[in-house]
């Protein structure tokens, strides 16, 4: 229902995007000069046109990523959560196949959009395993990225505003989660204690298999994605009991 209803708007959508393409062509010009001071074809073991790409599917995630703290964050100040769990759904589980059935629409048109660009720069250069690879790693960094959403989300049943706790996640995302920069170029330290954050596994997994695939690597980052999504999971569970607990006790 989420996917047919969105594609009613699949222009707004593209619409929207085009701020995307602003921050490629930012980030394109950014790396040119830095390729261009190191003197290096490679820096860490990325090129220049595969840095480019893993931007475009790096930014593409992010931004395609709905803004799940809002909605739940509404549903409990103007009590509409009230009717969402008297449904016989699951509140966590709706809100997985609405929050998935957007994501894909909005990351469909914004992988597009970011080829197209790419494509305008060097020239069409990219697909075979790599498409395969990258989508199934996507699809668990979504789910890893909706049940850290929904644990903020959730903490709307204590406190009322929620949008601080959700611009330290998204700057936390673009950081160590390596949105802005692979994981390869962090000093050996900060990469260290990334690789053992879930935060990880949003972009910078879906963005180094789009560029640099490899089947035991994927392996690896399957695993730990889905063990990343049963701790996560387990805790956005109990934390939802908790919550309507108190919701019960307090009468709304």
């Amino acid at each position: 229902m989420t996917v047919r209803n969105h594609l009613a708007y699949v222009l707004d959508f593209l619409m929207r995007s085009l701020f995307l393409l602003v921050i490629l062509y930012i980030f394109f010009q950014l790396w040119s000069v830095t390729f261009e001071g190191v003197g290096e074809s490679r820096i860490n073991g990325y090129s220049f046109e595969q840095m480019i790409w893993y931007l475009v599917v790096a930014e593409s995630i992010i931004l395609a990523s709905p803004k799940l703290n809002a909605k739940v964050e509404a549903e409990v100040k103007n009590g509409d959560i009230g009717y969402q769990l008297i449904r016989p759904a699951s509140y966590l589980l709706m809100h997985y196949g609405s929050y998935m059935g957007e994501a894909a629409v909005r990351v469909v048109v914004n992988l597009l959009l970011g080829s197209s660009l790419a494509t305008i720069w060097f020239g069409w250069s990219w697909p075979g395993w790599n498409v395969p690879m990258m989508l199934a790693v996507m699809i668990g960094a979504f789910t890893v990225n909706f049940l850290m959403a929904m644990l903020i989300a959730l903490c709307a049943f204590w406190v009322e505003e929620t949008r601080g706790l959700d611009f330290v996640y998204n700057k936390l995302l673009f950081t160590v989660g390596g949105m802005l920069l692979p994981l390869e170029m962090f000093p050996d330290t900060l990469r260290s204690v990334s690789e053992w954050l879930p935060f990880q596994t949003i972009a910078y997994f879906a963005a180094k298999t789009a560029v640099l695939p490899d089947a035991k690597e994927l392996v690896r980052m399957i695993a730990i994605q889905w063990g990343w999504v049963v701790l996560l999971a387990a805790g956005a569970g109990l934390v939802y009991r908790k919550g309507v607990r108190k919701l019960n006790v307090n009468g709304g």
